[in-house]
């Protein structure tokens, strides 16, 4: 059993004051005031007594980091990213594909299912790493309008046939999908992904209103990476846009790293949405935590230059981290830290309906973060492990 104490803890929905909590076998078991309850004897005690505690961070749209592309590393690449995602406060994740020939994909998501299957074997004990908890399928079903940078060769036409495909590949891995509703056939997979507890994201797309409101109907219930490819918001034809930012049967997530997004346009998405519905998200690539350079982004290879991921001229992906995008958050929505804290924790949990993620309370997994008010990572703890890479005070 281990007792952790901070000066405050964030649900994050509301806020503890001196707080004691206990951790059992992986899971939260007790939250208390210290005045309430004492620290029992013959636990490890980790004391935090300048600092805040929260629920790790959720990731669910990335593609790689520390020099790893997730359709492309092995099992030690795979360790090496979560190592370095659980650093920067990540406890869970969904790796992201992004489009490429069917082979590639196919053999992709079977070693991502595999690597997922591992972590679950481990019954949440995964060593202080971030966990992966499904797969974000983003592409092949995109617009080739607004593909980005997703090869236009490997773009297919959504059919129940090629989706099963992809989820038999997956072995039913898949959790998140993100599809263009206005291509053809688009409406028969959205309801046959969300039958199958597929969350259907709604974005790379040039779908007008009515049609994205058929693809809620149909199922659809989030959106990706907002404002980015998609088609912009015009005041006498709102679009896909207009319909995101203002339906609140959609959940919606942003890039937040002050390249995608305009800061501007951050707040804006915040407001819309309100802070049960907004997301954040990396769309990390293998660049992130390295230098410049060239890196893999599945089957095509990125440039960074001075924070800017680009290919052929067109953004592609990002090296933001959460904890980064959290605290731009709060600079550039103007929130506080528990706000921004429930965008990268409660908010993507509900999105993904994991009911023991994303919040700290008995019974949940012990997935905590320890943070400075300025949110800077101060340690993270996964599944009642220790990452190693933080800064431990103990006794």
């Amino acid at each position: 059993m281990i007792a952790i104490t901070v000066k405050t803890l964030f649900t994050p929905q509301d806020k503890v004051e001196q707080p004691l909590v206990l951790i059992d076998e992986g899971r939260i078991s007790l939250i208390s005031s210290r005045s309430a309850k004492d620290i029992p004897s013959g636990v490890r005690v980790l004391e935090f007594p300048d600092y805040i505690l929260a629920p790790s961070y959720i990731d669910i749209h990335i593609h790689g980091g520390a020099g790893s592309d997730v359709m492309q590393a092995d099992t030690s690449g795979m360790e090496s990213l979560e190592r370095f995602l659980a650093g920067q406060g990540v406890g869970s994740y969904l790796p992201t594909t992004v489009t490429a020939p069917m082979d590639v994909t196919l053999s992709a998501l079977d070693r991502l299912a595999t690597a997922i299957e591992k972590a679950a074997d481990r019954n949440g004990s995964h060593g202080g790493r971030a966990q992966p908890l499904g797969i974000h399928l983003e592409g092949p079903f995109l617009s080739h309008v607004r593909r980005g940078v997703h090869p236009t060769g490997d773009l297919l036409m959504p059919s129940i046939a090629v989706f099963d495909r992809l989820w038999q590949a997956a072995r039913g891995k898949i959790a998140l999908m993100t599809i263009a509703p206005e291509l053809g056939g688009a409406l028969e997979v959205i309801a046959e992904a969300a039958r199958r507890g597929v969350c259907v994201s709604l974005g790379h797309s040039d779908a007008d209103m009515a049609t994205t409101r058929a693809a809620v109907r149909a199922g659809a219930r989030h959106a990706t990476h907002t404002f980015n490819a998609m088609r912009p918001l015009h005041h006498r034809d709102p679009g896909i846009l207009g319909e995101v930012l203002t339906n609140p049967q959609l959940s919606a997530d942003i890039i937040a790293d002050g390249i995608h997004v305009d800061p501007a346009l951050v707040k804006l998405f915040v407001k819309a949405k309100g802070f049960d519905d907004a997301v954040l998200i990396t769309d990390a690539i293998s660049a992130t935590g390295m230098g410049d350079g060239r890196y893999p982004l599945g089957p095509i290879e990125v440039e960074v230059k001075n924070g800017k991921c680009v290919f052929n001229g067109a953004i592609a992906g990002s090296i933001l981290t959460m904890d980064l995008a959290v605290r731009n958050a709060m600079e550039f929505a103007g929130c506080d830290l528990a706000q921004a804290v429930s965008l990268a924790t409660a908010n993507p949990a509900r999105v993904m309906q994991w009911k023991d993620r994303g919040v700290l309370e008995a019974g949940a997994r012990a997935d905590l973060l320890v943070l400075d008010t300025r949110g800077n990572v101060v340690q993270t703890i996964i599944g009642g492990q220790v990452n190693e890479s933080g800064a431990m005070h103990g006794r």
